[in-house]
């Protein structure tokens, strides 16, 4: 499972800087982050609403373009020895330069210079998806999908939005979608994790997204599950994400279920180190709970490249190294 050729689409890059790289950046700056730790190591956090804690006090050291220029090296560089060939990470404009746009563009510059290197060096493709945060609100959200709509080209394709699902509605966040659909950005955003399937609903008929995150709770909405299947809407799934959150059991997730019922879904990691997960694990537990072989494995790879937010020959040239 290791060497199959993965895509993946749902990939905080914050939330997957390894417990180890927090640890080392916090010790050059005199940075105690000792309370988010685990004995073992790893991150320590009780449920969702207090991992979103741990998860921004992780942030914190991240503080310089340098340093997310060393954490996207180190997170695609992980990502390609299991075999993901492309990935797709969610930005942060609130943790690169508090939303200022000149800031900002700093920042994405030794994102997008480390991305380049990891192409050149590990054969991993990486586009940007700009991703306000939406329990800091609508009016922030603004300020980043600015941001986004400045830098968007060849690297930044898409915008999203990510945080509690239990702040405000989605519909709240229409304007910031707005301004980045205008600027020819492709639209993405979290939605049936924690909230339920009106929630995955508002998220079509408010943001007007081509792709949801998570949008595992569809299943429990036969109505919505159709749609889903006849619009063509993309699910981000992961797993191991909710299976670590208490969601589901492996045994009881529904990604196979909403697959047979037609509905596309691809498989990502979300924040891997939090999760105790990497796609080569996703694809291990999915093989034993489903019984998928390789060829399962190639076809979702294939819909998660269909549904990439890249340029054609991108497109194609993942195509064929999955076909391979």
């Amino acid at each position: 499972m290791k060497d199959l050729p993965k895509v993946e689409l749902h990939l905080h890059l914050e939330g997957a800087a390894p417990p180890s790289f927090v640890r080392g950046l916090a010790a050059e700056k005199g940075h105690d982050l000792s309370g988010i730790f685990a004995e073992d190591g790893s991150y320590r956090y009780n449920g969702f609403l207090e991992f979103l804690k741990v998860y921004e006090a992780a942030t914190e050291v991240l503080q310089t373009p340098e340093d997310f220029g060393r954490l996207t090296k180190e997170v695609l560089h992980r990502s390609a020895e299991h075999g993901v060939i492309y990935t797709e990470a969610f930005l942060s404009p609130d943790f690169c330069g508090g939303r200022d746009v000149g800031a900002w563009r700093e920042y994405l510059a030794a994102i997008q210079e480390a991305a380049q290197d990891a192409k050149r060096d590990a054969g991993i493709e990486m586009r940007g998806i700009i991703t306000c945060i939406r329990h800091f609100g609508p009016d922030k959200a603004k300020e980043t999908a600015r941001c986004a709509a400045e830098t968007a080209g060849d690297f930044v394709t898409g915008f999203g939005m990510g945080g509690d699902e239990g702040k405000g509605r989605q519909g709240d966040f229409a304007y910031a979608f707005d301004m980045a659909r205008e600027s020819g950005l492709r639209l993405t955003t979290h939605a049936g994790e924690w909230g339920g399937p009106q929630s995955i609903r508002d998220a079509l008929d408010d943001l007007r997204v081509e792709r949801i995150g998570h949008g595992v709770r569809a299943i429990e909405d036969p109505a919505l599950v159709d749609r889903l299947a006849e619009d063509g809407i993309v699910l981000e799934v992961c797993p191991g994400s909710n299976v670590s959150l208490g969601i589901y059991q492996w045994k009881s997730h529904p990604i196979a279920k909403l697959r047979d019922k037609g509905v596309p879904v691809t498989i990502s990691t979300d924040d891997p180190p939090f999760f105790h997960t990497t796609m080569t694990g996703e694809y291990e537990h999915l093989s034993h709970v489903h019984d998928w072989d390789e060829g399962v494995f190639r076809d979702i790879a294939r819909v998660a490249a269909r549904a990439a937010f890249c340029d054609e020959a991108t497109r194609t040239a993942l195509l064929e190294r999955i076909d391979a």
